[in-house]
């Protein structure tokens, strides 16, 4: 990959595993229901697009994982705890353009992990793959109008906001969702790097650095 040729089209596809200070991300597994639905809340689940799970159990946790794994151009992630060994959230490419070189990433924690440097971690692994290994130039966001602690955390990891895409997605109890668009440009990333990882505990010059295997 370099600034002119990008990595090749499957390759945007993979589900390495990704190893940062706090968190491991590996490839999202019907499995993960059960932990899923032990950390879960009712605003987990009110906040989440795509028809989130029917219900709070680790039968309709893994049934939505299915549902995501089947859609296209999306590449799924569970958050695994460094601490815990339990999975926390899931975090994706929600949409993956190859030919336009960019890629959505969307987050969802566990009430358990937030606030605690794993948001920030697991961004700095995605963001890291999605710049330098698959040479995307865009990674962009899109977070619920309601969801105010989503969009604090858009707002202090420093990324543009572009706007608000109206009625643009649908909640899972049927309601419209208005989505605030984010993004971060290629040469805007080693700043916003910076800032995430000021966010985590310890010596932050050298966590978050991705390590793949």
């Amino acid at each position: 990959m370099s600034e002119t040729t990008p990595a090749p089209a499957e390759g945007w596809f993979e589900t390495p595993r990704l190893s940062g200070r706090l968190v491991t991300l590996e490839a999202l597994r019907p499995e993960h229901g059960a932990d899923l639905s032990a950390g879960a809340t009712e605003d987990t689940i009110r906040f989440l697009a795509r028809g989130g799970p029917a219900e709070n159990t680790p039968q309709a946790w893994a049934a939505y994982v299915e549902r995501l794994n089947a859609l296209p151009r999306r590449v799924n992630f569970a958050v695994r705890s460094r601490v815990s060994g339990r999975v926390v959230g899931r975090i994706s490419y929600s949409e993956v353009n190859v030919a336009d070189r960019w890629v959505e990433v969307g987050t969802m924690l566990l009430p358990g992990a937030q606030g605690t440097g794993v948001n920030a971690d697991a961004k700095v692994l995605v963001m890291d793959r999605a710049f330098g290994v698959l040479g995307a130039n865009r990674v962009h966001f899109k977070v619920d109008a309601l969801n105010e602690r989503s969009l604090r955390a858009m707002r202090r990891l420093g990324a543009a906001e572009e706007g608000v895409l109206r009625a643009y997605q649908v909640r899972p109890d049927g309601s419209a969702r208005d989505s605030v668009m984010f993004s971060v440009l290629r040469g805007e990333w080693p700043g916003v790097r910076a800032g995430l990882l000021a966010r985590l505990p310890g010596d932050s010059t050298r966590s978050g650095e991705a390590r793949t295997s």
